[in-house]
Parts: structure tokens; sequence; C-alpha cells
């Protein structure tokens, strides 16, 4: 794909101040997952001065992963004043499926709030498309993954989930899909031992809100550019645990030193990436 380098240049030059309103249990490597990549992170979530806030930032992050009742109307908050200021929007409806609560916040979500970009699993995505669904606790459920076999028909539903809803789709897991309504990218970076870890979702959703954020005019790409730096850096992670014996805290230390040090070349190097335009 073009642009790779280009994309994360901007993010590292214009240095995005991104809002998240996000998971209380990994609200501190959100934070520095986003330094790690070149943006500035604000986590702010009472009601009394989350629009202060959004109008200071360049993006706005919705993570419902930790819910309660006080934060949801901080977040429509939030997001409205983002939309008035056309700044990008990204949601994370973490469990969405899991319980009611999470089900109708993220119907309540989409209904108030214009989003820019929409980032989870397979069964919190498929939620968000059908209005109900399941999953295994904030876990895609095993029988929602995305193979080689079912692969076009994640890509048509993705696509069609953004015609509806005007929003990037980010399916994430073994295999990653970023598509609006008439293009897709299948993005096929990352390593399995990532999924042992608590938080690599909610770092990806973080850091494509400053990849949006610092690229206005490259929005489908640049999600998909986030992703990419994602799945390569989790690669590269890896490789170092294997060569100092680590375990999965030294994987997360890892992962954030290897998004401090990404260069626009090894993501342009390594991105495991393919447009689809149609589909047979």
């Amino acid at each position: 794909m073009e642009h790779l380098k280009e994309i994360l240049e901007n993010v590292r030059e214009s240095a995005p101040l991104i809002h998240n309103i996000t998971n209380y249990v990994t609200v501190n490597d959100c934070a520095n997952i986003l330094l790690a990549c070149g943006a500035s992170p604000i986590m702010a979530d009472d009601g009394k001065e989350v629009e202060e806030i959004t109008a200071i930032c360049n993006g706005l992050v919705i993570n419902i992963g930790t819910l309660n009742e006080r934060t949801v109307e901080a977040m429509i908050k939030a997001g409205k004043k983002a939309n008035e200021l056309n700044h990008p929007v990204i949601l994370d409806p973490v469990g969405a499926g899991a319980s009611a609560l999470r089900t109708e916040t993220t119907k309540r979500l989409l209904q108030e709030i214009k989003f820019t970009a929409i980032r989870g699993n397979i069964s919190e995505i498929m939620t968000v498309y059908k209005g109900s669904g399941s999953t295994k606790g904030v876990d895609a459920d095993s029988a929602d993954r995305v193979t080689e076999n079912n692969i076009k028909e994640t890509l048509r539903f993705a696509k069609a989930l953004s015609e509806e809803t005007g929003a990037i789709i980010a399916i994430t897991g073994a295999i990653d899909i970023v598509a609006d309504a008439e293009r897709a990218y299948i993005i096929r970076n990352g390593h399995p031992m990532m999924s042992k870890i608590t938080g690599t979702g909610c770092m990806l959703t973080a850091i494509m809100g400053a990849f949006l954020a610092a690229n206005s005019d490259l929005l489908l790409k640049a999600a998909a550019a986030s992703v990419c730096a994602m799945g390569i850096c989790g690669e590269l992670a890896y490789l170092k645990i294997t060569e100092t014996k680590g375990g999965t805290a030294s994987l997360k230390m890892y992962l954030i030193d290897s998004m401090s040090e990404l260069t626009g070349d090894t993501l342009a190097n390594r991105a495991s990436i393919t447009e689809v335009t149609e589909l047979e």
C-alpha cells in the first residue's frame, strides 16, 4: 500500500493530541503507546470537562471497556463536541454483546455520534452490525473467527456496515480487515502471542485515533496503517522475547519499545497488506 511511510511520518511530525475516554484496565498502556507512536494522550472522562478537553485535542477515542452510566454521558458530550469541530472520533465497542448495557450503549453512541472509525474484534463488530450478539467476555467468540474460508463474507458485511454508519470498519484478529463502503484492506501482520496480554486492541484503537488525526486526507489508508504498525510491533516484540527468553510481561514492554522505534521504512517494508476493491 502506498503512503505507509508518509502516514507514520505525519504522526511523528504533527504529534496530535488525542483525548481518550477509555478502559481503566488499559488506560496506562494506551497513554504509553500513543507517546511511543509520536502522539500525545489526554485521559479525561468527567462530564464537567470532556467538552473542553475535546476542544483542545485533535481526535477522540471512545472505548467502552469499563463501562458505567457516568462515563456514558461524558462520551456523548465529548463525541458531539468532536463532531462539531470535525475531529476524528473512533469507537471501540469492547464487549458489545456481552451484556445489555454494553450493547445498548453501543447503539446509543452510534445514534448520537458520527464516528470516523469503529474498531473491534469480529464478535463486537458483528454485534454492531446486527444490533445483538454474543462474545466470550471481551474476547471474540471462537465461532466468529475470520478465516480464509469466510473472509469474503466478512469483507461484505464490513463494507455494508461502513455504508450504513459512514465509518471505517476495522475488524482485528488473526486476520485483520479495514474497510469503507468501497475499498478494503486485508492485513496479516501480528503474532498469536499478542492475544495473551490485555490491552492490545485498546492500544490499537488509541493509535488509530492518532493516525487518523494526522492524516485527514488519507483516512482509510491511515486506519489500515495503524493496524499494520501494531501487528509489526507485535512481531518485533515476539522476536525480542525469543532472544531474551521473556514472557508475556516482556512482550508488552517490547511492544511499546518497538512502536517507539518504528520507522516509516520498517512499516512499509514489513507490512503484509492486500487491497480488495471488488468481491466475486
